[in-house]
């Protein structure tokens, strides 16, 4: 699930820029509050990637900001009746049965949290939330969620670390996870938004270790999802403007779809259906750290997981500047909440679906 985030190199961007033209300026973004059917929630950092919490009341919140200098990110709670943002208290507890032994230990204050992933731990049935960390090492860490009284806190049990760069995870049932390596194949001085395979999808699984999916090599694979029994998994090609689904036994790819925008994040419905957000371009006079909001226009999809047919259910064009680097849109109650790899804000929207 990502942005133009710090492992795309300065030559892309620089790549990207010889090939458009000098784009029109930069117009200002819409102030915080109701803009008719819309609504702009502030007060947070960089919320690259959301997830209901097991409350169903509030939203877990990845805020993640090292990528452009910052002094690290973390995780924040967001209260839509209070419209308030409040960090999340983390706490560690080294588990064996957490991720690999020879995790080296928490984060601690270098945590740079991207993309995460909320389900149910089978072994132990507890709620365990998956997050690939960029914050002095290459990982995804292992939270268990509390909320059973007072606010919701997360306790870090273990972690895995790669030597390729994550994007996005899928947590499953049997303590295992799906995980995008997006530049895993790229070659310096190669053109990454070109749509070639630039990377793949692995497989972690507890006393197995890591290992590439077979047939899922794509243009910058960034956000994926599992069904919960774990036997299909769905991820998106974020350059090649694709969102392809893949099953896990026979280790082939079984649908895709083309969208008109760059599909970052993936997240599920009630109904069971797919939600896909993402830019409709990538701007190459914007680089991350540049501090300047890059308003690219953005869509959202839902996706039929079984014929794999998408609809748009939300495009920014002639909306104005609401939200800037759009990478994920999740569904709360009759909302759609849709969130950034940088700025200050979420969006509300409606979803009548």
């Amino acid at each position: 699930m990502t942005r133009l985030t710090l492992i795309l190199p300065a030559l892309a961007f620089a790549a990207l820029a010889h090939a458009q033209q000098t784009p029109p300026p930069q117009p200002p973004l819409l102030g915080c509050g109701p803009h008719g059917d819309y609504e702009v929630l502030c007060g947070t950092r960089s919320p690259e990637d959301l997830e209901v919490a097991p409350d169903g009341k509030h939203l877990i919140v990845s805020e993640y900001v090292s990528f452009r200098g910052g002094t690290g990110g973390g995780f924040s709670l967001f209260d839509p009746t209070k419209k308030t943002f409040t960090k999340v208290a983390i706490t560690n507890d080294p588990r064996k049965d957490w991720g690999d032994t020879t995790c080296p230990g928490p984060p601690g204050d270098a945590l740079a949290p991207h993309g995460i992933s909320l389900s149910r731990r089978t072994p132990g049935k507890v709620e365990q939330l998956y997050v690939v960390n960029h914050g002095g090492r290459e990982s995804i860490e292992m939270f268990e969620v509390k909320q059973a009284a007072g606010p919701l806190s997360l306790v870090w049990h273990g972690c895995v670390v790669s030597t390729k760069d994550f994007n996005d995870v899928a947590a499953l049932a049997n303590a295992g996870f799906y995980a995008t390596h997006p530049t895993a194949l790229q070659i310096s001085g190669t053109n990454l938004f070109s749509g070639q395979p630039s990377g793949w999808v692995s497989s972690w699984m507890p006393g197995k270790g890591e290992a590439e999916l077979p047939g899922t090599r794509q243009g910058y694979p960034n956000g994926v999802i599992a069904t919960p029994d774990g036997r299909t998994m769905y991820f998106n090609a974020w350059t090649a403007k694709e969102v392809h689904k893949y099953d896990v036994a026979s280790g082939k790819e079984s649908g895709m779809v083309k969208l008109d925008f760059m599909p970052d994040n993936l997240t599920w419905t009630k109904k069971g259906r797919i939600l896909a957000a993402g830019v409709k371009g990538a701007r190459g006079d914007c680089p991350a750290g540049s501090g300047t909001p890059c308003l690219q226009a953005f869509a959202v999809a839902d996706i039929d997981p079984a014929t794999m047919k998408a609809e748009t259910v939300f495009d920014s064009e002639g909306k104005g500047a609401l939200i800037a680097g759009v990478s994920v849109a999740l569904q709360m109650g009759n909302s759609i909440y849709i969130g950034a790899f940088q700025g200050d804000r979420l969006l509300k929207i409606p979803f009548k679906k």
